[in-house]
């Protein structure tokens, strides 16, 4: 079995910095410190507190700024020792840089600034400096330039993640509004032909016995609303799937069917008038969707609610504004109408549009649903 079956990939490379790192700090500190004269012959704490730097990388993604610490230490003391210059800040150098890169400035800064000033400062104390201010100067400013490359980094990997989250948020976002929509279109869909559905069949069940021969055009109606609501159902299904079977499907709901819906009212036994005023034209799909569930929504709840036989539907095309109104003349009520999940939902298309929905009652006390919806600007 190989190595990368058996250990996660990210625990493999957890393991092969701190090794790569240890076998080039060790041989390559100790050549370093052969190739110099002038400095503290290779010894047994030279190995030690190289290897403490490069195995401390082990942690470094889980524990950053006590690895960060550990190094700095250990590197300061072998700079002390007087110990040859040499791969021995590669360890440094990756601490920090992953450091401030993960957002720890402050550990990462704070450890440059002690491994310079504890190098510069110690060396004074230990009567040990040999280094001129040119040469402490570039040491400084290696320091700051490693610093300064990590900031760039970790800003580029910030700026990515905000990036990668707004992003999330904005699928999150369009699919909410997705599964909002189609839970209006099913709603819309399932609660008014059923509830013509009902309206037959409490009429059949009621004819069958004491006229039988009138039980006909319920039952037929009855057929012909569950035949409509599979074809919608299938055909929101069949959205929802993204698949390119050919199925029966209707086309998108809008008030050129305003007719067909309102001759299925009719068969529930209400009747429907509708009046129009303006220049009716044709509507964005989106605003001709809304306006037919809206103008559904409400006869829905008007033959499951209100013991209302008459209905009028009146629709205004405006210059800006189209305008629906829905009245009844059901029993006379007084007070605003509870608001169920009907009208919520029609509110929230008409919001979504930019546009209002309100349901009050008619000087009759039946009840009254006013949507106001933003139109497009005429071409001319």
């Amino acid at each position: 079995m190989s190595t990368t079956a058996s250990v996660p990939r990210s625990q493999v490379r957890r393991i092969a910095l701190p090794a790569i790192i240890s076998v080039v700090a060790v041989f390559g500190s100790i050549r370093a410190t052969e190739g110099q004269a002038d400095r503290r012959p290779a010894d047994w704490l030279l190995v030690v507190l190289v290897l403490i730097g490069s195995v401390a990388l082990y942690w470094l993604d889980t524990h950053p700024v006590p690895v960060i610490w550990t190094i700095t230490v250990a590197t300061l003391i072998y700079m002390l020792r007087e110990y040859g210059y040499g791969p021995v800040i590669f360890s440094f150098v990756i601490a920090v840089f992953a450091t401030i890169r993960a957002g720890h400035r402050a550990a990462g800064w704070a450890a440059i600034a002690a491994l310079y000033s504890g190098h510069v400062l110690g060396r004074l104390v230990l009567g040990t400096n040999d280094q001129n201010v040119y040469q402490v100067l570039l040491v400084g400013t290696c320091f700051l330039v490693l610093g300064f490359l990590a900031e760039l980094f970790r800003a580029h990997r910030e700026r990515v993640a905000a990036a990668n989250k707004t992003r999330r948020e904005a699928e999150l976002r369009r699919a909410g509004e997705e599964r909002l929509r189609i839970a209006q279109e099913l709603h819309d869909v399932v609660a008014h032909h059923i509830s013509l559905i009902n309206v037959q069949a409490s009429t059949a069940l009621h004819l069958v016995d004491r006229q039988p021969e009138q039980a006909g055009p319920a039952l037929s109606a009855i057929k012909e609303a569950s035949k409509e609501a599979l074809v919608e159902l299938r055909s929101i299904v069949g959205i929802l799937r993204q698949t390119d079977e050919s199925a029966p499907r209707q086309p998108v709901a809008g008030l050129e069917r305003l007719d067909h819906l309102i001759s299925g009212t009719s068969r529930a036994g209400l009747e429907v008038h509708t009046i129009v005023h303006g220049d009716p034209r044709p509507l964005p799909t989106g605003l001709d969707r809304a306006a037919f569930r809206i103008i559904q929504e409400s006869l829905t709840n008007i033959v499951r609610h209100a013991k209302a036989t008459a209905a009028t539907v009146r629709i205004q095309y405006g210059e800006e504004t189209l305008v629906l109104q829905v009245d009844d003349n059901g029993e006379s009520l007084t007070g605003p109408p509870r608001e169920g999940n009907g009208i919520i939902g029609m509110r929230e298309r008409a919001t979504a549009l930019g546009g209002t929905l309100t349901a009050s009652r008619t000087p009759t006390g039946g009840l009254r649903v006013v949507a106001h919806l933003p139109l497009e600007p005429r071409t001319t």
